[in-house]
């Protein structure tokens, strides 16, 4: 089968964890195992998230003052030649032998999306609500509830467009295991046939989605640090759903910033391609494919059903 990947950000850290290369170094390497078991069996395509680094970036880019700061696009960049080289070697040391290539990509996006009227999308590390609302009066950042802290957030815009999806193709052609739309991609926008860096970090979910679309994936499995998608999450009667038909799932509430995007990009992906999508933990990965783990997005199921 061909798989696509969507990494969460606990492939690099754990919640909770402070942003250091060594630790994200090391948890990659569990990470790489994980994603090494498919790829013995299926051709596969890895998309990654980039909230924690992408914001620390923009934290260092800030620190120093002799030049203006670097806007979003060129720090999405960056996070995805980062990221992508942690995940390539660690894949590669896992599968020797092998193709593992991180292609840098381009995602055309909407200017006029109102994503940019209304920004969702977590990055850097969390605060205290007293340190979010300090930082929000210095720096004149947008920041949002992230379970029980406070982190910055930025426009998401929906992908539209795949720029290098051409390149993605051949790629896989060469039994290469693929790292690309890292972070959700570097978001472009299209003027007089140019392309044009936008300010934003798209929602690597979404980006996922779309990839799998445009590739004809047999399978999207977005992982994440839960077990499944819960309803009624944190609350007495809480229920993990097993498997359910987009049209119930799409109808559910989940938070826009955290579990939503993850919602959203497996119900498009299985209602435009009929295929299968799956939520679950990265360390359930196999059990996720075979209907063991996770919960299973698919016009197969009647109704829903629960664990």
């Amino acid at each position: 089968m061909l798989i696509v990947v969507a990494l969460g950000g606990n492939a690099l850290l754990q919640r909770g964890e402070p942003l250091e290369a060594e630790l994200q170094h090391k948890n990659v390497k569990h990470t790489a195992q994980a994603l090494a078991a498919l790829a013995r069996q299926h051709e596969l395509v890895i998309c990654h998230g980039n909230g924690p680094q992408v914001g620390l970036l923009a934290l260092q880019n800030e620190a120093y003052t002799k030049v203006k700061s670097y806007p979003l696009d060129v720090l999405d960049a960056e996070s995805q030649g980062m990221i992508g080289y942690l995940i390539q070697q660690e894949v590669g040391n896992q599968l020797p032998g092998r193709n593992v290539v991180t292609l840098l990509t381009q995602i055309v996006v909407d200017a006029n999306d109102p994503a940019f009227q209304k920004p969702t999308k977590p990055i850097g590390p969390v605060y205290t609500e007293e340190q979010a609302k300090e930082l929000a009066a210095t720096r004149g950042w947008q920041i949002a509830p992230d379970n029980n802290h406070f982190r910055r957030v930025v426009p998401s815009p929906q992908p539209k467009e795949i720029v290098e999806l051409d390149m993605i193709k051949a790629l896989l052609k060469l039994d290469s295991i693929l790292i690309c739309g890292g972070g959700g991609g570097i978001p472009v926008e299209r003027q007089d046939n140019k392309l044009i860096g936008i300010e934003a970090v798209i929602d690597k979910d979404n980006t996922a989605a779309l990839i799998a679309e445009k590739l004809g994936a047999d399978a999207l499995l977005i992982l994440t640090d839960v077990p499944a998608v819960s309803e009624n999450w944190g609350q007495p009667n809480e229920k993990k759903i097993k498997h359910v038909t987009p049209s119930v799932l799409g109808k559910m509430n989940f938070p826009g910033g955290s579990m939503g995007p993850k919602i959203t990009a497996s119900c498009r992906f299985v209602e435009r391609n009929k295929k299968l999508a799956v939520i679950g933990n990265l360390f359930d990965v196999q059990d996720m494919l075979e209907g063991k783990a996770g919960t299973r997005v698919s016009m197969e199921v009647d109704a829903i059903e629960y664990y």
